[in-house]
């Protein structure tokens, strides 16, 4: 089993106004996404997701193996999800109400 940090994800009124921001204060942010109703940056290495509330919540996400996300999403029983950049993911909720994304990029250009 493999799990690598994948990003952190926040929630925010405005996708265009948050990659602005960290372009305007965070020298070398790349953008990797941005429509109106979700974006993804690269902050140095740091990749950060931002969302909208109707959408995602805000969390942390791992990295698994197709094989692994179906592995742990039948032991927890949830049900995967495919977004619209081919990703494929569940979430669990940790203690203290933390959102926990297993996500699976096989076959998708993570970069």
């Amino acid at each position: 089993m493999n799990y690598q940090f994948d990003h952190i994800a926040q929630q925010v009124p405005d996708i265009a106004e948050a990659i602005a921001w960290y372009q305007a204060h965070i020298p070398g942010v790349k953008v990797l996404y941005q429509d109106t109703s979700w974006g993804f940056i690269d902050a140095n290495g740091a990749r950060l997701a931002f969302v909208l509330s109707d959408q995602h919540p805000n969390h942390l996400a791992w990295r698994v193996s197709d094989e692994e996300l179906e592995r742990m999403a039948t032991l927890w029983g949830k049900e995967i999800k495919t977004h619209r950049d081919k990703t494929r993911s569940f979430y669990l909720e940790a203690p203290g109400g933390t959102w926990i994304e297993i996500i699976s990029w096989d076959g998708v250009s993570a970069e």
